[in-house]
């Protein structure tokens, strides 16, 4: 699958000076690395014609989820100049534990993060989920690389304290694999 969306330099430029002004002084650029499928497969789905100029910015998931949350802060100016920042990954990712024979029915562990992270996202717990390891059952379990999670805290960060999350999407395949989705507002927005 090819999406040759074009690069968005101004816009890499910008972000690397919003996280460097919010003390982020390890910001590096990548001008050769290609998309993610974290980033081309929901913009596929969103602009098929690939005509929007695309930044991706890479997790680090050796460091957790308020880091990241610090991070969405850092670029949520971003949302009045008229950027989408989306935080894509998965609800539940646990590829060891697919089970194919499972359909769309969830494990009793995955529906129960599953669930855990969607109350605690329309209620605006973002803090609990910042720290989703010490209060989610089965947080490690659910994650257990958090490289499909943190993006949700970099889009909740983006957001701001005061926005609200709303449920877009809800399913579950092969028993671990969660694609809720959520959309959150603020007065920004």
């Amino acid at each position: 699958l090819k999406y040759p969306a074009p690069g968005a330099p101004h816009l890499a430029k910008r972000v690397k000076e919003l996280l460097n002004k919010s003390g982020f002084n390890r910001v590096n650029e990548d001008k050769k690395r290609g998309l993610d499928h974290g980033a081309w497969v929901p913009l596929m789905l969103m602009y098929p014609e690939a005509d929007i100029p695309v930044c991706q910015l890479s997790v680090q998931s050796n460091l957790d989820g308020t880091h990241h949350y610090n991070i969405g802060k850092a670029l949520a100016p971003l949302k009045d100049e008229g950027v989408l920042i989306i935080g894509s990954g998965s609800a539940v990712h646990n590829l060891r534990a697919l089970d194919f024979s499972a359909g769309e029915e969830a494990t009793p562990w995955a529906l129960e993060f599953d669930n855990w992270l969607k109350d605690a996202l329309l209620d605006g717990r973002y803090e609990d989920v910042n720290h989703y390891e010490q209060k989610a059952p089965h947080a490690r379990k659910a994650h257990p690389h958090p490289d499909h999670f943190f993006p949700l805290h970099v889009a909740i960060g983006a957001a701001g304290e005061n926005s609200k999350a709303k449920l877009i999407h809800s399913s579950i395949e092969v028993g671990t694999l969660s694609y809720a989705s959520y959309q959150f507002t603020s007065d920004s927005s």
